[in-house]
């Protein structure tokens, strides 16, 4: 699976952004998709996942009424919709895939075999 990521800029506090993930390759049936960030200096931190076929959607505490994860099926395409973006959501943004996870470990980075290359979020005045 092939992952590439987009989306990402400068915007305000307050603001919001779109990240996009498109997938290449494989079929997606048996995936779990996620997304990640990290920050300068820090380790690379979950936001959100969900299962490609269906199901409930996983978030951050930090992130939940402020993000939204949804996918387009046709386009095999991943979003992240967030809103009320804070200075300390700036970081880099990773899409992440991996077939056959459960639910207790779509958090962990280390468990996804599949990255798209990052893009940069930054949240300032």
């Amino acid at each position: 699976v092939q992952l590439q990521a987009s989306g990402g800029g400068l915007v305000q506090p307050g603001g919001s952004l779109r990240l996009s993930c498109t997938a290449s390759g494989r079929t997606l049936n048996n995936y779990v998709m996620g997304w990640f960030r990290q920050a300068p200096g820090k380790e690379r931190e979950f936001v959100t996942a969900m299962k490609w076929s269906g199901g409930s959607t996983t978030y951050a505490d930090s992130m939940k009424g402020r993000f939204t994860f949804s996918k387009d099926t046709a386009k095999k395409t991943v979003y992240l919709q967030m809103n009320s973006l804070k200075p300390e959501d700036t970081a880099v943004y990773y899409c992440a895939a991996q077939s056959g996870l459960i639910t207790t470990m779509v958090s962990r980075p280390d468990v996804y075999g599949y990255w798209g290359q990052g893009t940069q979020v930054t949240v300032s005045s």
